[in-house]
C-alpha cells in the first residue's frame, strides 16, 4: 500500500467516478483502476459497488476511507514539518565551544543568527577544546567552536576567525627591557590553563617553537577558567598568556600589564562531523560568521 494508492482511493470515493478522479488527479483511467483494483486485490476485499456506470463505497470502503484521509493528513503534516526545518521555519542547533569563544566571540554571533532566525532554538554547552571536539565526535553537539586545531580524523574543520594573544604581568612583576625574552620566559611564574584547554595549548605550541620545553616552565598555579587565571594574574601570582578579548578590560583598567613578546594569533575553528549530515542550521550559522568576520 502506498500513499498514492491512498490519495487515488479518495479521490474516487469523493468523486464516486473513475474517469473524473483520473482527470483531477492528472492520471490515466487505467492508471487509477489499477491502483484501485491493487488495493482490493493485495487484502481481499471490495471497495467499491460497480452499479452500472456508477460507483459507491461498499461498508469496508467507508471505513477505510476515513483511515486513508487520516494517514493522508499525517502525511501532510509530516511533509509540512521537513518543509519547515528545511526553511529554517523551525528547528533545533545544539551547540558547543571552548570557555573562550564561549564568552567572547560567539555571544554576538548567536545574538544575529537568533534575529534572522527566531524560531530555531539554540542550546550551548562549554567544554575546553578537548572536550568540545569529543561532544562533536560523539553526537552530543551538532557543531563546535575551538582554539587552535584539532587532532580527530573523523571532524571537519573550518577556519572561523583569529584571535590575538597577549602576555599579561601584574603591575609589580618587573618588567623585560624590551620584548620578553626567552629567558625571561623561563624564569617568570606562570599561571597556566589546565591540560586540554586551547589556551594551554596555544601557549604549548608557542614555547616549543621558540625552542623553550613547556615542561620546564615555573608553574605557580593551574587554573580551569580563564576567569581564574587573570584573577591570579592581578593578585600578583604570576604571568600568562590569554586571549586579547579575555584581558583587555583589566589591561585598559591598568590591574595587568601587557607585554610586548612576538605572540602569533592563533585561530578559532569550527568542528563538525564528516560522516553526519549538515543541518540547515548549522550551513545558515557558518554562512554568517562568514559574512561578519572581515
Amino acid at each position: 500500500m502506498t500513499l498514492e494508492q491512498l490519495r487515488i482511493f479518495v479521490a474516487v470515493a469523493e468523486l464516486e467516478h473513475m474517469t473524473r478522479a483520473a482527470e483531477v488527479l492528472h492520471l490515466s483511467q487505467s492508471a487509477v483502476s489499477a491502483a484501485i483494483a491493487a488495493l482490493e486485490d493485495r487484502h481481499g476485499v471490495a471497495l467499491f459497488h460497480r452499479v452500472g456506470r456508477r460507483i459507491e463505497l461498499t461498508e469496508i470502503g467507508e471505513t477505510f476511507l476515513a483511515e486513508a484521509r487520516a494517514v493522508l493528513a499525517r502525511a501532510e503534516a509530516a511533509e509540512q514539518v521537513l518543509g519547515e526545518f528545511g526553511g529554517l521555519v523551525r528547528g533545533r542547533l545544539r551547540l558547543v565551544a571552548s570557555q573562550t569563544i564561549a564568552d567572547h566571540w560567539l555571544p554576538p554571533v548567536l545574538a544575529a543568527f537568533r534575529a534572522r532566525h527566531p524560531s530555531i532554538d539554540l542550546s550551548l554547552a562549554i567544554a575546553n577544546t578537548e572536550g568540545a571536539a569529543a561532544q562533536v565526535e560523539s553526537g552530543a553537539a551538532e557543531l563546535g567552536f575551538v582554539e587552535g586545531t584539532v587532532r580527530a580524523p573523523a571532524l571537519r574543520q573550518e577556519l572561523v576567525a583569529e584571535d590575538p594573544l597577549v602576555l599579561v604581568a601584574p603591575p609589580g612583576l618587573p618588567a623585560p627591557d624590551g620584548p620578553a625574552d626567552d629567558d625571561w620566559l623561563r624564569a617568570a611564574p606562570w599561571i597556566l590553563r589546565e591540560q586540554g584547554s586551547g589556551t594551554r595549548s596555544s601557549l604549548e605550541e608557542i614555547l616549543t617553537a621558540r625552542g623553550i620545553d613547556p615542561a620546564g616552565l615555573t608553574v605557580a598555579l593551574t587554573l580551569p577558567s580563564n576567569a581564574g587565571v587573570l584573577s591570579a594574574v592581578e593578585a600578583g601570582a604570576g604571568v600568562a598568556v590569554l586571549s586579547e578579548r579575555v584581558v583587555a578590560r583589566a589591561v585598559a583598567g591598568g590591574s595587568v600589564r601587557a607585554l610586548p613578546a612576538g605572540l602569533p594569533a592563533r585561530a578559532f575553528h569550527a568542528l563538525r562531523h564528516g560522516a553526519r549530515a549538515r543541518s540547515r542550521a548549522t550551513g545558515a550559522l557558518l554562512a554568517l560568521i562568514r559574512s561578519l568576520e572581515p
